[in-house]
């Protein structure tokens, strides 16, 4: 199978509560017309990118049953998440693992790292 821009990230599984989000840029220059070199904006507390992939959610416990009879039924269940692919996400850096991904810098970030997401849908 080759990798098209398609389908270059059908081989990643994202584990759990976590969402793959490829940051955006960022204004290069500030309300006054400063121009901001790409450094400063990585340093900032907060950051903005498009969600890739998510992950399955949060898993649920099953209980435990000691019934023998039973049929040993393994399905894990989810709580979904609530970032879905193609969304924008405000996320803390601080809460993110950076990785690089076929040349391209990712961010690896908890459900719980997310401040907010903007969601193209009718209303």
């Amino acid at each position: 199978m080759q990798l098209t821009s398609d389908n270059k990230f059908k081989k990643l599984v994202i584990i759990g509560d976590r969402v793959l989000i490829r940051p955006s840029k960022g204004n290069e220059r500030t309300d006054s017309g400063l121009y901001l070199p790409p450094g400063v904006q990585e340093k900032e507390k907060v950051q903005q990118g498009y969600v890739i992939r998510t992950g399955p959610g949060y898993a649920i416990p099953m209980p435990v049953d000691d019934e023998p009879w039973k049929q040993s039924d393994e399905q894990v269940k989810y709580i979904p998440l609530q970032a879905r692919e193609g969304d924008v996400a405000i996320f803390l850096l601080s809460g993110a693992t950076e990785v690089m991904y076929q040349g391209e810098k990712y961010f690896v970030v908890p459900q719980s790292a997310i401040l907010m997401l903007e969601r193209e849908e009718d209303l």
